[in-house]
């Protein structure tokens, strides 16, 4: 599929119902009522001390008998910044057998999506240890159809290792507006090497997480051939038909996993996991009620 095309081909298999669902999740991080002029109006309302007195409708006001003011609604564009993971790993596998890159390409997607539909402004900050490039956040197809192609051609095998320490810390010094951060990753980071920075950034921004579920290594038969280590190719048949070892990288990926969400929670950060294409969407809508839920 040619990533020119991504949007329009999302929007024949998403259904409007759930774009709707989405983006009313996202209503109330954007939206302020204030009393001023040059914005939509909204009501009249009576004075109250500590209201501008320049809002005062007097020609109003003379008729209730008592100050009225014009209140007006701002409607300001929601900041989203994608921080994506670019490194190797990402080319691994899912429990479904897709690879990470394509579910987490899914997931910058349908964000891409939501923003247009809602005039929403998107940037991207996408790394490894090797790599950042950075987008700053903008609105319009042309700017999302470009950060979606960039970010496509930066994930495969070839790519250095992760490390999402430098692709946090540059989110940190490149986003002065406060702004909706969505990290897209796998299961194990971020690490405990990115925890200042996740602090550091959650006083400044909403922070959230879409982890990309890895093959467990009790998987590993029913997929004989094919790169789950992107680092040794594919895995030997001895480690795929030895339990002791299969147990051993079971146990070790479940303490890497429950060390991240336990960091995660330490810093207030909410996560969802998505296994593949599939439920992708779902797992993003899930972590988006959540996250709304946890801000009231």
């Amino acid at each position: 599929m040619s990533s020119i095309s991504r949007l329009a081909s999302l929007r024949a298999r998403i259904e409007l119902p759930v774009v709707r669902g989405a983006s009313g999740l996202l209503e109330g991080r954007h939206r302020s009522i204030f009393s001023g002029h040059g914005q939509d109006f909204d009501e009249l309302v009576e004075y109250r001390p500590g209201d501008d007195p320049k809002d005062i409708d007097w020609k109003t006001s003379a008729r209730a008998g008592h100050p009225v003011i014009k209140r007006f609604q701002k409607e300001t564009n929601l900041s989203m910044v994608l921080a994506v993971d670019t490194g190797r790993s990402m080319a691994a596998l899912t429990p479904t057998g897709e690879t990470k890159a394509e579910v987490a390409l899914l997931l910058a997607e349908v964000i891409a999506y939501l923003a247009r539909w809602r005039g929403d402004q998107v940037g991207l900050v996408a790394g490894d240890a090797e790599r950042l490039q950075q987008m700053p956040p903008r609105q319009g197809t042309r700017h999302l159809e470009l950060l979606l192609r960039r970010l496509e051609a930066d994930m495969g095998l070839d790519a250095p290792p992760s490390d999402m320490s430098r692709v946090l810390h540059r989110v940190l010094t490149a986003s002065a507006r406060r702004s909706l951060i969505v990290v897209i990753t796998d299961e194990a980071r971020p690490g405990p090497d990115a925890e200042m920075d996740l602090r550091r950034l959650r006083t400044r921004h909403e922070v959230i997480v879409m982890a990309v579920a890895d093959m467990r290594p009790t998987e590993l038969l029913d997929h004989t051939g094919l790169v789950v280590d992107v680092d040794g190719g594919p895995l030997p048949q001895f480690v795929r038909h030895d339990r002791a070892i299969r147990r051993e990288a079971e146990e070790a990926t479940a303490a890497r996993r429950a060390a991240v969400r336990a960091m995660l929670r330490r810093r207030g950060v909410e996560v969802g996991v998505a296994t593949g294409t599939a439920d992708a969407v779902d797992a993003l809508v899930d972590l988006l009620r959540r996250q709304r839920h946890a801000r009231h």
